[in-house]
């Protein structure tokens, strides 16, 4: 495969490639070698990844993968080499302890620091897209909750944007750590609602699954369940949304799916309060 949009950092950074590259719809990332450390060399190609470098650099590795290096859309960073996966625990009967640990991952990003942090995008900016959609059908509510949440936003802080089973890694004696932050800025609840839409699509729609990691999440993070299944909706609505845009039609239901479940706990809820 092509190495050019490498190369000029290889050159730069001194770098020895240490495996074949990979490319994700937002960037291009390859394996190498820097001063005799593993290391992971990333091209960003989309805008939300490129506000992620600055957020990982605020980090300065507490809670997220160091960075060694940054140079425009270009950063060098700190690579997982542990064994252990967050993806094969929730496929293997370790669902809850996975949620457990990303939380606790989460948890260190939210902390409070010292310094200022960068330039970030308001929450607010990404639901635009599905404020702006037809209300029709679960999109109405998914809009609503969007509204309501983002009208009085509590515990207001940098996030990561993108938590899931796959960006949170082993880095072995440095524990479990952060990778591809979207660099945005809002209530710290909404950084745990993806996980619901994970690890996969099925796990995600199993019957009871979304109850019970609503009480796992809650306890782990210290969240209101009531406001975190709201940040559910809104945000699966979101997705959904982005994926129609990016036309990845065959996830779109699965992720509406999700989004219908918490909208009916929801109203389960309210109809014992009401009772």
């Amino acid at each position: 495969m092509d190495n050019s949009i490498f190369e000029p950092f290889i050159r730069k950074w001194d770098l020895a490639v240490d495996g074949a590259q990979i490319v994700t719809h937002t960037s291009s990332l390859l394996p190498v070698f820097f001063n005799g450390r593993v290391a992971m060399l990333k091209v960003a190609t989309d805008i939300k990844e490129k506000l992620g470098v600055n957020l990982m650099m605020w980090w300065n590795g507490e809670g997220a993968a160091e960075v060694f290096e940054h140079f425009g859309d270009a950063v060098l960073m700190e690579r997982a080499t542990g064994s252990r996966s967050l993806f094969e625990m929730a496929q293997h009967g370790q669902d809850d302890e996975a949620s457990a640990i990303i939380c606790a991952a989460t948890a260190r990003l939210h902390q409070t620091r010292k310094q200022e942090s960068p330039e970030l995008l308001p929450l607010a900016h990404w639901f635009e897209a599905i404020l702006a959609r037809p209300r029709e059908g679960i999109f109405a509510d998914c809009a609503r909750a969007a509204e309501l949440l983002l009208s009085e936003p509590r515990d207001v802080c940098p996030l990561h944007g993108d938590i899931h089973h796959a960006n949170i890694l082993d880095f072995g004696n440095r524990g479990w750590l952060a990778i591809d932050p979207k660099g945005v800025i809002g209530e710290r609840t909404f950084d745990y609602a993806n996980i619901f839409c994970n690890p996969n699509h099925h796990i995600a729609t199993t019957a009871g699954r979304l109850e019970r990691q609503l009480r796992v999440i809650a306890s782990s993070a210290d969240l209101e369940e009531t406001r975190l299944l709201h940040w559910v909706l809104a945000w699966a609505g979101l997705s959904a949304t982005w994926l129609i845009e990016d036309k990845l039609q065959e996830h779109v239901e699965p992720t509406l799916q999700v989004a219908r479940i918490a909208a009916a706990v929801i109203d389960n809820r309210s109809a014992k309060i009401s009772s």
